[in-house]
């Protein structure tokens, strides 16, 4: 899910940045110190919105650049356990198929498929159904649900963070899988 936030910090406005507009230029530094970001309680920060406070530059000795305080709105991404998402296949492995949700990613487990025993397609880097034949590919679109969601609470700008985050999803429910199973069921239900 995405929140917005309010957010009370101090921007240092370096001074060859003095003739730009401010709120520009103060965004712009705080998406740069924010991005890739990831907080326990908040999730993973996108982007600053707004500026809805910008107050009177302060000067360090020392430092030619100007100390604003502001308060910002940014937005975060933060998975909730339960809830239910929409991503797109981005790896296959024998364990499972890994989806990208928004700008993190989850692991669906072969058990969490389907109801049916799923076999890996090495050749062609697929999850297969053995009864059904249903096939879960690279690319594909599906729909699942959060079942456990752990955010590893990280200070440094690094996107390895999201990689140490673990989302566990499932398809193993009625409406949740791949867009085109979600469909067949459809069709089958109303006749």
């Amino acid at each position: 899910m995405y929140y917005k936030t309010k957010i009370e910090d101090t921007v240092r406005i370096p001074p060859y940045k003095f003739d730009e507009p401010l709120n520009k230029v103060a965004i712009q530094t705080l998406n740069e110190t924010y991005e890739g970001r990831l907080d326990k309680k908040l999730g993973l920060f996108i982007c600053v919105n707004d500026i809805d406070e910008i107050g009177e530059g302060k000067l360090i000795m020392g430092d030619g650049a100007a100390y604003h305080n502001v308060v910002f709105e940014a937005l975060f991404f933060k998975p909730e356990q339960y809830e239910i998402l929409e991503g797109e296949v981005i790896e296959i492995v024998d364990f499972g198929a890994f989806v990208r949700i928004g700008p993190m990613d989850g692991l669906i487990h072969v058990s969490q498929v389907t109801d049916d025993y799923i076999n890996f397609d090495a050749k062609r880097g697929a999850l297969i159904a053995k009864e059904s034949n249903k096939s879960l590919d690279e690319g594909d679109l599906v729909r699942a649900r959060a079942v456990s969601v752990s955010i590893k609470d990280e200070s440094t700008n690094n996107m390895e963070n999201t990689r140490k985050s673990k989302i566990g999803l499932t398809m193993r429910q009625n409406n949740l899988g791949r867009f085109e199973w979600i469909e067949e069921a459809k069709q089958k239900s109303m006749g």
